[in-house]
C-alpha cells in the first residue's frame, strides 16, 4: 500500500501533533485534563487522512459535497469546543480568584482589629 502525498503529510502532521501534545504533559505545561481533545483531534485527523475511503463515506453520509468541506468543518467544530471549553475553566477559576481575594480581605481586616493601637509593629498594608 502507498500512501499518496497528501496521506504523507497527514500522517507525519498527526503523528508531529501527538508527539507535541504528549512532550507538554511531560513536561507538565499541559494538564492531562486538556491533553485528551488533542489526543482525540490527532486520531481523528489520522484516520480522515489515512483513509480517504471513510472520509468520502462521511462525507456522503452528512451530505457534504467537498471532503475538504468536512475536514474544515471538523476542524472548526474543534476549535469552537476547545474555546467553550477554556471560557467555561476560565470562568471558574475567576471565580475561584475572587473569592479567595475576598476572604484574604477579611483575614487581613481580623488581623489588623485584633491589633490593638498601641502595640508594636506597623499594619499588614505597610508590611507587604
Amino acid at each position: 500500500m502507498f500512501l499518496t502525498k497528501i496521506q504523507l503529510i497527514t500522517a507525519l502532521g498527526a503523528v508531529g501533533l501527538a508527539a507535541v501534545v504528549l512532550d507538554l504533559v511531560r513536561r507538565r505545561r499541559l494538564s492531562e485534563e486538556y491533553s485528551l481533545p488533542w489526543v482525540i483531534s490527532t486520531v481523528v485527523v489520522a484516520v480522515l487522512g489515512l483513509a480517504p475511503p471513510v472520509l468520502r463515506a462521511v462525507t456522503h453520509a452528512l451530505g457534504i459535497l467537498y471532503e475538504s468541506s468536512l475536514v474544515f468543518f471538523v476542524g472548526l467544530a474543534f476549535g469552537t469546543v476547545m474555546l467553550l471549553y477554556v471560557s467555561i475553566k476560565l470562568s471558574q477559576l475567576t471565580q475561584e480568584h475572587h473569592a479567595v481575594v475576598r476572604e484574604l480581605a477579611l483575614l487581613r481586616l481580623e488581623i489588623d482589629e485584633r491589633r490593638a493601637p498601641g502595640r508594636e509593629g506597623p499594619p499588614l498594608e505597610e508590611r507587604a
